[in-house]
């Protein structure tokens, strides 16, 4: 079953190019907030990356007497490989929006050998992985992981010792090794969620968790000309990408084979690939 392709809220009798754009609008605002009520009501068999989601639930999450209480969002992201060309605009938008320097890529697009011999383009944001090796070894319990599944610093807590960094397989988290460049807007207080870059700790992609509590998309998938990215999330069994497209994500997976990056390490990643150019994500292991 398709999700449906006009937004509810685009009013009738609009000229199609009028609508086509107000859907779009509202499609990207109101994010999976208002495309869960779509896959509440289609009877979909649920396959298993749902079911990983509720089987790792997150350090300090919320407990009621029953058990654990569950959360309203579980995130992950889906790369579609098929449409990557490697443009790094997901890069850049990602730096402009967190201060960056150029050095700093949260969202690194690494160029992959493929089984023909050739190369392809893989971008590379933090896993979000369900078992983080980087919570265990933190000596000041710096690294966080929500109860939705994003995995955070705090950099107001961070000392900056590194460890994390040596325990990430994905070498997805970078040191400060110098001031910030100066805020191009009104200095803003860090927080996890949008952390503010400070010399001397630990900075990573937080998958803009600053946004989506908004129904906003992060700033990679937003940023992504190509429609690549995808930001989802497993409860409501819904992604979307920044041209507007929705998709039911479990299908998704499903129906295009997704992978995991380094599955074997048993990190659990919340980040799937499809794979189209003869890529194996196992070779590059």
């Amino acid at each position: 079953m398709e999700p449906p392709t006009t937004h509810p809220q685009v009013p009738a009798g609009l000229p199609p190019d009028v609508a086509r754009e107000v859907n779009q609008v509202l499609s990207r605002r109101n994010l999976l907030a208002t495309l869960g009520v779509a896959a509440a009501g289609s009877a979909l068999a649920m396959v298993n990356y749902r079911d990983e989601a509720h089987a790792a639930p997150a350090s300090g999450a919320a407990t009621t007497p029953e058990g654990p209480k569950a959360a309203a969002h579980a995130w992950c992201m889906v790369i579609d490989l098929r449409t990557c060309d490697g443009c790094q605009s997901c890069t850049r938008s990602c730096q402009q929006r967190h201060g960056l320097r150029e050095e700093q890529t949260w969202i690194k697009v690494y160029s992959m050998k493929d089984s023909s011999g050739g190369t392809f383009p893989m971008p590379r944001p933090c896993m979000m992985c369900e078992d983080p090796p980087c919570l265990k070894v933190c000596p000041v319990g710096a690294t966080i992981r929500t109860d939705e599944g994003l995995v955070l610093v705090d950099t107001d807590t961070c000392v900056g010792s590194r460890a994390c960094m040596a325990a990430c397989p994905y070498e997805a988290r970078y040191f400060n090794w110098s001031e910030p460049p100066a805020p191009k807007r009104m200095p803003m207080p860090s927080t996890p969620q949008m952390p503010v870059p400070k010399k001397g700790t630990v900075g990573k992609c937080v998958l803009c968790a600053d946004r989506l509590p908004q129904g906003e998309l992060p700033a990679c998938v937003s940023g992504c000309p190509m429609g690549v990215l995808y930001i989802g999330d497993l409860v409501t069994d819904i992604a979307v990408n920044g041209v507007g497209k929705s998709v039911v994500l479990s299908e998704f997976l499903r129906e295009n084979d997704a992978v995991r990056y380094k599955e074997e390490l048993g990190t659990n990643p919340r980040v799937y690939y499809i794979l189209g150019h003869g890529q194996s994500l196992a070779d590059q292991a």
